[in-house]
């Protein structure tokens, strides 16, 4: 016989085999209704698997198994109905379990797998793309916190500082306002979603400093614009926190308890489970504690459930919520008054989503979701606090303040003043601040995939949104309605596994400033696809988008252009070029490289990225418009001041609001992460940030105004030598924006066996520029007490360790310590941070895993 017929004999007695299973297959599922669980095993670079084993497990026992083949599809027929997942192993990969399904006996349940290196820590990411996506096929900059990251923490403010783009700003100790700044855009421009709700008040504003990690399975952030997919807010990130499911076959209970130093106690109760169609999951915590400074306790409780039911295999209907209700002191800026402020701050947060989620073919995918925000601030002043005294007397009339005590203010540059800063002003007490945000949204979804290389999706969003500010002292009671829908449409796609793409676009209308286009595009390729070796792969990347920013409640009700029109000075504000207020905007582009090494055992990656924010909403001070109004008389001054003080503005010395900053933030990021045999991760990054001010208003430089500009040494004239220009409650021109480190890095080492888990993180960053934003606030009323603003702000290096072990199956000890430094220069320039703290407690569990 010929070799050429040989080979072919040999090809077709091996096909024979593969022919007669799939018939006989299809022959028993005609006779033998049963359920089909089938799918593709890929790796995370979209290259099929061949070999895979995968095994369908129902109430802890294996009922069914699979190979995958060499177009890396499996099929796997049980004859019984319930609750399944899927364990999944192939030489060279981690071990991957699924989440839990439900399957009926006649469901067809599509499952694609995707595995992960052995040694590295890849993720599926979903906030790039719009629908689950392995973060190597994507373009965008992601990074995943998952549960060993978060188990020990009770918040997420230590954890968003290991992430490279990330500044995390507290103003005080544990509960105090957090401010996230990712990239150098400023805080109020991520868009925070929880299990897809935007969570954000009105204009994207979000405190992290109340939010709590209990029932938050997984944090997943996203540094670049999105509003393409998001809509308004996501102008510089996405960050997106997920609830775990309940999997067990029966209740799984978890209850633990610990305490610490600063009076610190923190109790946890969870209970989830799964039967037949239907998953549960429910959570509380309490935490309290004392913190290091006077009238500064807080305490926050949290409540968490998530509850989902599944009709067939291709359909699921789930509802979550998360409510959190917290109150903590708020003892102002300590450093500056040694004096605390006699004050609360109470928040009550309602997260509420309601989703169906539909798998029509094994090609189209479609999501409804509702979701429901309720937030509610309070700020109370119960008293005032520090030393009455006279700092001026103006055409005979004393004016006084309440002082703290004086004190030495020292910035990390090196200089210093001292003096009393006033802290609280006569009137009536108490004095209380509200703030509202409600937000009902209507999101829909829909993805197909038209061949294994290319998807779309398009979707809709509806939200109706209502805003309040209400200050008694003041007399101001404003609201505000919104009602806002955009349009989304992308697509996403490969060409041989090589080369990866994402393009979208959304239409936008907003009925604030009307509609907006916000398109986007991200690009990959691998150089060298993945392979074994040295230098196992090499992969480049570029994006580019637009994004916008929905103008916050205070910036809408303070609006200049809304006052000037309300009390006759529209030709001013015309012949001052002042509009309404319009959307913040920004422009991305990034492009950048990844490299693994070692197969897979090391992956380096590093970028450039150009941000160019343009529309920025800053605050000219109430008191400089009288002189900032061109031709006024003395007659029409008067007239003006007589209106700011009828609207509170004088009061509080508040800014009225405009878009007139501009101003840039470019910068390099880069990670390195690793594995050290199947126990130790490794994982660390840093980040270089260039920005500057191009452009503002400068309410700041009174000089322009027939006043003075706020200078260093007190008094000096610009222009002499060693005299410096100081902005007293914003950046100037050619300066940094505030609060946004031009160096930033983070460690982390973690590791975990059956019975020991430990996790050691370190956050480190560079001088900042601030100011202390005591303007007029010195015992003469004047600005002795402002420092020059480059480089105000400390640096700092702050190292927290934390571990768990597993006594017995339902017995375990944990501990967590953070600031092991005790570092006072974390937070920003006033405000010490709470120093090395503490926590120890025990963790019974019954039931096997409680929550995934």
């Amino acid at each position: 016989m010929p070799i050429s017929a040989n080979l072919g004999y040999v090809r077709s007695s091996r096909a024979l085999p593969r022919a007669f299973a799939a018939i006989l297959l299809a022959f028993v599922s005609v006779i033998c209704p049963a359920a089909s669980i089938r799918g593709v095993v890929t790796d995370i670079s979209g290259a099929k698997v061949t070999g895979a084993n995968v095994v369908l497990i129902n109430n802890g026992n294996m009922v069914a198994s699979a190979v995958s083949t060499a177009d890396g599809s499996f099929q796997i027929l049980t004859g019984i109905e319930g609750r399944f997942f899927l364990v999944v192993s192939a030489k060279s990969f981690r071990q991957l379990e699924t989440p839990g399904f439900y399957a009926g006996k006649l469901d067809a349940v599509e499952r694609n797998l995707v595995l992960e290196p052995e040694w590295a820590r890849e993720s599926i990411v979903v906030t790039a793309t719009g629908t689950p996506t392995p973060q190597p096929q994507t373009s965008a900059a992601t990074t995943v916190l998952g549960p060993l990251d978060l188990a020990l923490r009770t918040d997420l403010v230590g954890a968003l500082r290991l992430m490279p783009g990330a500044f995390v700003a507290q103003d005080g100790q544990r509960g105090a306002q957090t401010s996230l700044f990712v990239r150098g855009g400023n805080s109020d421009s991520n868009k925070i979603l929880v299990d897809g709700v935007s969570a954000g008040d009105l204009g994207g504003r979000f405190d992290f400093g109340p939010l709590s990690t209990t029932a938050v399975e997984r944090a997943e952030v996203y540094r670049g614009p999105n509003s393409s997919l998001y809509g308004a807010d996501a102008e510089t990130g996405v960050v997106s926190l997920t609830t775990p499911h309940g999997t067990t076959s029966f209740p799984s209970i978890t209850l633990e308890g610990d305490a610490g130093n600063f009076n610190t106690s923190h109790e946890r109760a969870e209970v989830a489970g799964a039967h037949n169609k239907l998953d549960y999951l429910g959570d509380f915590s309490w935490l309290q504690t004392g913190n290091a400074l006077p009238m500064d306790e807080y305490h926050v409780a949290t409540s968490a459930a998530n509850v989902g039911w599944q009709p067939n295999g291709n359909t699921q209907i789930r509802g979550t919520l998360h409510y959190g209700v917290s109150a903590s002191g708020e003892p102002n800026s300590w450093d500056f008054f040694h004096v605390a402020d006699n004050a609360t701050q109470k928040d009550q947060d309602l997260f509420v989503s309601g989703s169906i989620d539909n798998q029509t073919t094994p090609s189209f995918h479609n999501s409804l979701r509702y979701g429901l925000t309720r937030k509610r601030e309070q700020y109370t002043r119960w008293q005032p606090s520090g030393q009455l005294q006279v700092y001026e007397i103006y055409n005979g009339i004393p004016y006084s303040a309440y002082f703290g005590n004086t004190v030495t203010i020292t910035g990390a540059n090196g200089d210093s003043v001292t003096g009393q800063a006033q802290l609280d002003y006569p009137g009536t007490y108490p004095y209380r601040y509200q703030l509202a945000s409600n937000r009902d949204q209507l999101v829909y979804q829909g993805d197909y995939q038209f061949t294994p290389h290319l998807a779309a999706l398009a979707g809709f969003h509806y939200e109706d949104e209502r805003g309040l500010e209400n200050i008694p002292s003041y007399g101001t009671h404003e609201v505000a309605e919104r009602a806002n829908y955009d349009y989304v449409a992308a697509v996403h796609g490969d060409f041989k596994g090589r080369f990866f793409y994402t393009l979208g676009g959304s239409l936008e209308h907003y009925s604030l400033f009307g509609t907006q286009t916000s398109p986007r595009a991200g690009l990959s390729s691998y150089v060298l696809r993945p392979r074994h070796g040295i230098f196992s792969g090499t992969r480049v990347l570029f994006n580019y988008g637009d994004a916008v920013r929905e103008p916050g409640l205070t910036d809408q009700f303070r609006s200049l252009f809304t006052f000037l029109s309300n009390n006759g000075y529209a030709a001013a504000a015309q012949q001052m070029h002042i509009g309404p207020l319009a959307a913040p905007t920004a422009r991305t582009y990034e492009g950048g490289g990844e490299q693994t090494f070692f197969s897979d055992r090391l992956v380096f990656r590093v970028s450039y990225f150009h941000n160019q924010f343009g529309k920025e909403i800053e605050s000219v001070g109430a008191t400089l418009l009288p002189n900032l109004l061109p031709g006024l008389t003395s007659a029409q001054q008067q007239q003006l001041i007589a209106a700011l003080q009828s609207e509170g503005y004088y009061q509080g010395d508040y800014g009225l609001t405009v878009n007139t900053q501009a101003f840039r933030a470019q910068g390099i990021e880069s990670t390195v992460e690793g594995g050290i045999g199947r126990s130790i991760f490794l994982r660390g990054g840093y980040t270089y940030l260039d920005a500057v001010v191009e452009r503002s208003f400068d309410s700041d430089n009174e000089a322009l105004t027939g006043g003075y500009a706020p200078t260093y040494p007190y008094g000096c004239t610009l222009g002499t030598p060693n005299c410096v220009a100081i902005g007293a409650i914003s950046p100037l021109v050619g300066a940094r924006p505030f609060r946004r480190a031009p160096h930033t890095g983070f460690f982390t080492a973690t590791y975990a066996t059956s019975k020991l888990s430990a996790l050691f993180s370190s956050s480190f960053a560079s001088r900042s520029d601030d100011s202390t934003y005591l303007e007029y606030s010195d015992a003469s009323g004047g600005n002795s007490l402002l420092l020059p603003n480059r480089n105000l702000d400390h640096g700092y290096a702050k190292l927290d360790l934390g571990g768990n072990y597993q006594f017995l199956s339902w017995l375990s000890i944990y501990a967590q310590g953070e600031n092991l430094l005790s570092n006072r220069h974390i937070a920003p320039i006033g405000y010490p941070s709470l120093p090395m703290n503490f926590r120890t407690g025990l963790r019974l569990q019954w039931g096997p895993g409680s929550g995934r």
